[in-house]
């Protein structure tokens, strides 16, 4: 999988998936566990957006659903390689940070939503129904099992459809112009040839000047690429299902009850199999749920009972559970003993010393825990990481030396007075894949080559694709007989009209970070990850 993530990490269509997986998942779940309810009471902030603190709950869920999205979609892990390669916690910060945004901003829009539109929109959700028909015992026991309160629920729906509302009163401003529609069709039609030269990072590195003045500059703008992460150790005890389920029993009614609320589990070649065929099964998953249950209660009475003192051998002793102990680790290098258990690590590294943390539910069970020594995060001297500095600064430099080259070239071409290495393209066509003769597949520079014209034939800056800076110019355009325009201008209208619609959306989210940048607050531990 990381193989295609580095083949095509710059591809529209590849970002554009990724953001409707976290989306898909990240709204649902702020909407829902964004309310404050009881269950998070006191819980620790993730984001603070205008004032309005976002739980780390919040943040855990989502991050965790678009995780496990990409994993089912490629069948594989999701790796630390590939979570940093893919931009998941960065975009999963981003997308709750603009539903924040995007809610209260509708209410300054003074936009409502009426009770009425709040049923229709639940009353319309598939697994409310029964017989095409809204069933509210089957609603609320479905809340039940989720731990979701119907006030919640139905402020969460609120919240969607007033968000929805301001996007389509956003998107309801757009309209697409005649010269809109010309410069699409025109671009459909024609026919162009490049001139260009391209100027590598790669071919500049023998000009880089290194110096200590230079060295310690670079160390100091990018200290958070050199710091060491903060490391900590932790005791625990952790509460099993198993060892709950070795006191209790479920009933013949408790059997049934789960059966019926679960009832899909149990799905044979021909359709959902009776209760008499798989009794021993849901006898043993609703025994599991209920000793689940009961640890989670466990675990969160023997904290209450022993917080203000944060005594975890006292409330271990409660839950006759061991202590274990870890050594010191990193949050992106667990021990091996906690490996997999992710919101265990994540709520390790936000809880302060002497605290008492939990309950933390799990696969393997529920965790109460307190930190056991932590070593804070520091930038080493650059006499022990001089050739790690080195090299950065050596691309870096490189970088900027091969765009400035770039941008001389650009202005060379811009008078027509460029020689020497200037390459053509040969005639080509517009194609959305972005695939250019002698340059390669970039859209970007596909996209401005087609906006050149005999009167204004260079872009103002070089455009990059591909590792490399390329300046360019028109060198001939083909232009096609524009008697037919009229014909197709109302369908390219409408085929433009989505594309300029979310771009108007993008620049009004855009234009909302901005505005509010001052006012959103990440939690340091998540900026450490």
């Amino acid at each position: 999988m990381l193989g295609i993530m580095r083949k095509y990490k710059s591809s529209i269509i590849i970002k554009g998936v990724f953001i409707l997986i976290v989306l898909s998942f990240v709204g649902t779940i702020f909407l829902i566990w964004g309310e404050g309810e009881e269950g998070f009471k006191g819980s620790s902030y993730a984001l603070k957006v205008n004032g309005e603190k976002i739980p780390y709950e919040d943040y855990s869920r989502a991050y965790e659903q678009a995780k496990n999205s990409i994993q089912q979609i490629y069948g594989q892990p999701v790796t630390p390689e590939i979570e940093k390669q893919l931009g998941i916690r960065n975009m999963v910060i981003k997308n709750l940070v603009g539903l924040a945004l995007m809610k209260q901003e509708a209410k300054r829009m003074g936009l409502k939503v009426t009770k009425d539109e709040v049923v229709a929109a639940i009353a319309a959700i598939p697994a409310f129904q029964k017989n095409g028909a809204f069933d509210k015992q089957q609603y609320e026991e479905i809340l039940q099992m989720n731990r979701i309160t119907p006030k919640a629920f139905e402020e969460a729906q609120k919240s969607e459809l007033l968000m929805a509302k301001a996007r389509k009163a956003v998107a309801d401003r757009v309209s697409v112009t005649d010269e809109q529609a010309l410069q699409t069709f025109r671009k459909q039609h024609d026919r162009i040839e490049l001139n260009f030269v391209s100027h590598s990072p790669a071919d500049a590195r023998n000009r880089v000047k290194i110096t200590e003045q230079g060295l310690n500059a670079y160390l100091q703008q990018h200290e958070k690429d050199f710091r060491t992460q903060e490391q900590i150790s932790i005791s625990y005890a952790l509460l099993t299902p198993e060892k709950v389920a070795e006191s209790i029993t479920v009933t013949n009614d408790e059997i049934q009850t789960y059966y019926q609320k679960n009832i899909d589990r149990y799905q044979g070649k021909d359709g959902i199999l009776p209760l008499d065929q798989v009794k021993d099964r849901a006898r043993a998953d609703a025994l599991r749920f209920k000793a689940a249950k009961r640890a989670y209660e466990a675990v969160a009475d023997a904290l209450n009972k022993n917080m203000k003192t944060a005594d975890l051998k006292g409330a271990a002793r409660q839950l006759d559970v061991p202590i274990s102990d870890t050594p010191m680790f990193t949050q992106k290098n667990p021990p091996a003993s906690l490996a997999g258990e992710t919101n265990l690590i994540q709520k390790a590294f936000m809880l302060r010393q002497g605290e008492l943390g939990g309950p933390v539910e799990t696969g393997r069970g529920v965790y109460l825990f307190k930190i056991a020594a932590r070593k804070p995060a520091a930038v080493p001297p650059l006499a022990s990481i001089r050739a790690q500095v080195e090299k950065g600064f050596i691309d870096e430099e490189a970088r900027a030396l091969a765009a400035a080259m770039a941008r001389e070239t650009q202005a060379k071409l811009s008078k027509g007075s460029a020689n020497g290495n200037i390459q053509e393209t040969g005639p080509f066509s517009f194609s959305d894949k972005g695939s250019i003769p002698g340059i390669g597949v970039a859209p970007e520079i596909m996209e401005a080559a087609f906006t050149l014209t005999k009167a204004s034939p260079t872009p103002s800056e070089p455009l990059f694709a591909n590792g490399r800076w390329y300046a360019i110019r028109l060198k001939s355009r083909t232009e096609a007989d524009t008697a037919a325009f009229q014909k197709e201008k109302e369908q390219i209208k409408q085929s433009l009209l989505p594309r300029l619609q979310q771009e108007s959306l993008q620049k009004w989210m855009e234009g909302l970070y901005e505005k509010y940048k001052d006012k959103i607050k990440v939690h340091p531990a998540l900026e450490r990850e």
